[in-house]
């Protein structure tokens, strides 16, 4: 059994136990990830049981990309866009710190994406829906994600998954390259992930899969992120109280 088939035969399980009557609802950014996910679950539930949401911060240069993929999936779909709401709140808080929030890059990076998570779960409570963490294993180890923010979420059928193996599960699909293969970014630094990180995500999936790396430095950032970032992953620490 191809890959893909047993993540479609496990996201059916995982609707027959957890919401029979349930919708799925998916963030849709135009990324490879997103993408795959939307395509899988479409296998896994027919495309009237999921719900896309397409969430640009003011503009999105790339919006169109989204558009595609919702159109070529046929499934329903809404846009909310989110930019005024970020605004508002980085004013308010703003002027609570007396600072401006723009100038502290880890609030200004990860607000949007609690954002839009907030969105997701406000829309599966009107459509009743299960909210889908579309991160793979790549992102998830080097803690390239949002906690509580794109890091969250109800069921994750790429969380296993390396890019290099998403972009396989997309092929497996038959979904254009222009979705499969779109270089990842975060749409905010006009920087690719890569870029960012400063190491491919082939030299990541090779050092997650076989332990094997050739450049030491990219080793030593890798190491170093996936310490500091183990926290995203593991379940919140609570005092146990002892007889």
């Amino acid at each position: 059994m191809k890959e893909s088939e047993k993540i479609i035969q496990w996201i059916k399980e995982y609707f027959e136990q957890n919401g029979k009557e349930c919708k799925a609802v998916i963030g849709i950014s135009g990324g490879t990830d997103s993408s795959v996910c939307a395509a899988l679950l479409v296998k896994a539930l027919g495309k009237e049981n999921v719900f896309g949401v397409m969430m640009p911060n003011g503009t999105q240069h790339d919006i169109n990309v989204s558009e595609e993929l919702v159109r070529f999936l046929d499934i329903p779909n809404c846009t909310v866009n989110i930019g005024s709401t970020s605004t508002t709140l980085n004013e308010e808080i703003g002027k609570a710190m007396g600072c401006n929030v723009t100038s502290y890059p880890v609030y200004y990076t990860n607000t949007p994406a609690r954002l839009r998570m907030t969105v997701l779960y406000g829309i599966c409570a009107i459509v009743g829906g299960r909210v889908v963490n579309t991160c793979n294993l790549s992102e998830d180890y080097v803690g390239y994600s949002t906690k509580f923010g794109d890091a969250a979420g109800d069921f994750s059928p790429l969380s296993d998954l390396t890019k290099s193996e998403v972009r396989a599960i997309g092929r497996e699909l038959g979904l254009p390259s222009k979705f499969v293969d779109k270089t990842p970014e975060d749409g905010m630094s006009g920087k690719s992930d890569e870029e960012k990180l400063g190491f491919s995500y082939d030299t990541l999936d090779r050092y997650i899969r076989t332990g094997e790396i050739d450049d030491l430095k990219a080793k030593e950032k890798i190491d170093h992120l996936h310490h500091i970032n183990l926290h995203k992953l593991l379940p919140m620490p609570k005092y146990e109280k002892k007889d």
